[in-house]
């Protein structure tokens, strides 16, 4: 995938050193986006590997609306196992594996009083408001609370997406991402994301349209530079493909919910060899 490298490849080139929450440290570049025509194939990098069954999951957990860390980890699925241990749990009062209102809780129960399930439900509005109104401008789900970002050890990175029907039948999705770890997290997120706009288009009867990622604070950390070097001096290779299975029938908001990975094959997805890099927490 060519702008998942020029991503990279333009940080390197434009990016200043900063310190960050980490300590760790990052090239960082403010202000950057890419565009996926989702007609031309699937978003997924392919000068790494990406375990896609993993963006997948965690998408439907999202969905799903819950912040249990436990579910993915049941799924052999660890992304989220460093801000889910007692160290950083205990600090909110929570219990070990409870992540607070991250964003399945925003998604699914916004203004909620977390834990409580007393919120606006933005995914099933969302799903209404294209179905009943696809002309409209205020297709917006946001996953950030200003005051619950601070009761929680990562407050969202990925803060805010919007879909724009085209000519009642093309679906586009634009998402602002206000942090964005290039190396680890951004392959995740084009994939999530695109994947959200194939399942969104599926249940409301729409073709898919493009993905546009839109950048805060974009940045490598320096204990990434490497491993980024070596993805750069791949060659991209073709996007897969995605395909709904056995999903004819689920549709609207309420079909949405039923999605699983199961109803997803990702048809000829070839990559280079995974490369493996330390979490920043």
């Amino acid at each position: 995938m060519k702008q998942y490298n020029d991503l990279l490849t333009y940080i390197l080139e434009h990016g200043k050193k900063q310190d960050d929450r980490t300590g760790v440290g990052t090239i960082s570049i403010f202000g950057y986006q890419t565009r996926f025509d989702l007609r031309e194939g699937f978003p997924i990098v392919t000068t790494k590997r990406v375990p896609f069954r993993w963006v997948a999951e965690e998408l439907f957990w999202f969905l799903s609306g819950s912040t249990d860390e436990a579910i993915l980890a049941s799924k052999g699925i660890d992304i989220w196992a460093e801000w889910a241990d007692e160290t950083h749990t205990s600090v909110f009062g929570r219990k070990p594996g409870d992540l607070g209102p991250i964003y399945g809780y925003q998604w699914r129960s916004f203004g909620g009083d977390y834990p409580e399930r007393n919120g606006f439900d933005q995914i099933k509005a969302l799903i209404e408001e294209i179905q009943q109104n696809p002309d409209s401008r205020r297709l917006i789900v946001s996953a950030w609370h200003p005051k619950q970002a601070r009761e929680v050890t990562l407050p969202p990175c990925h803060t805010l997406f919007q879909f724009k029907v085209e000519s009642r039948k093309i679906l586009h999705c634009q998402l602002y991402q206000r942090s964005a770890d290039a190396f680890l997290g951004v392959p995740f997120n084009i994939s999530a994301y695109s994947l959200l706009t194939h399942l969104i288009a599926h249940v409301c009867d729409l073709e898919v349209g493009e993905f546009i990622h839109t950048f805060g604070d974009l940045h490598i950390y320096l204990n990434h530079i490497e491993q980024v070097k070596t993805v750069i001096s791949r060659e991209p290779l073709p996007l897969p493909k995605l395909e709904m299975v056995n999903a004819e029938n689920l549709k609207g908001f309420e079909g949405l919910l039923k999605l699983r990975y199961e109803n997803l094959k990702l048809v000829g997805y070839k990559s280079h060899d995974k490369v493996s890099a330390p979490v920043a927490v």
